[in-house]
């Protein structure tokens, strides 16, 4: 007879399960591992090469030193760029329109622990991040938010809920404190700094 860590007694069936998890997962961690180190190569295309054969769907551009959770659920737009230190979380599906600029260090999550369970299991919910949208340095945004085309996200804000389009959204949790003025945005982000 075996039990789960809870002590709940387990079926011949779900042994077999939570062992093919246990490998599956052991082997995802070695890819992101390994996408960890790529995230050290100071070359653009080197590093989306290695992401692309990893599963993540990347026309933008990554800075170094980002890191994953299953990049396979991971799509990134045109014209978009990710700053330095990322964390891009892809157990359900994170799309990032086109661009979009992420600044350093913004944390995008999809899954998390849900605290009113017994057993404390984790939870994931999509996120999708709209055309043209601006993500200051050191955000968070948890699972299932939405953010609206040419919407602002100030720096250091926790967003919970979901955003409109063209919100200047900033504290925590993040509330919407303006609009953006010029609502026919059309430019293009650039070239991303070499070797970063």
């Amino acid at each position: 007879m075996f039990r789960d860590r809870n002590g709940k007694i387990l079926s011949p069936q779900e042994v077999f399960q939570k062992g093919v998890n246990r490998i599956f997962n052991i082997f995802l961690d070695f890819e992101l591992y390994l996408l960890t180190l790529a995230g050290h190569l100071p070359s653009h295309f080197l590093r989306k090469l290695i992401y692309s054969l990893a599963g993540m769907r990347i026309k933008g551009t990554l800075h170094m030193w980002a890191r994953f959770y299953d990049p396979r659920g991971i799509s990134i737009g045109q014209d978009t760029i990710v700053g330095d230190h990322a964390i891009l979380d892809g157990r359900a599906k994170l799309k990032i329109g086109d661009h979009v600029d992420v600044a350093s260090e913004v944390m995008i999550y999809n899954s998390e622990h849900d605290v009113k369970a017994d057993d404390f299991v984790a939870t994931v919910a999509p996120v999708e991040i709209g055309d043209y949208v601006f993500i200051g340095p050191r955000v968070i945004i948890l699972p299932g938010v939405k953010i609206g085309r040419g919407a602002v996200i100030a720096a250091g804000a926790v967003v919970t809920k979901d955003v409109p389009d063209f919100a200047i959204v900033g504290g925590v949790p993040a509330q919407v404190i303006g609009e953006r003025v010029n609502k026919n945005l059309r430019y293009r982000l650039g070239r991303a700094r070499l070797f970063q």
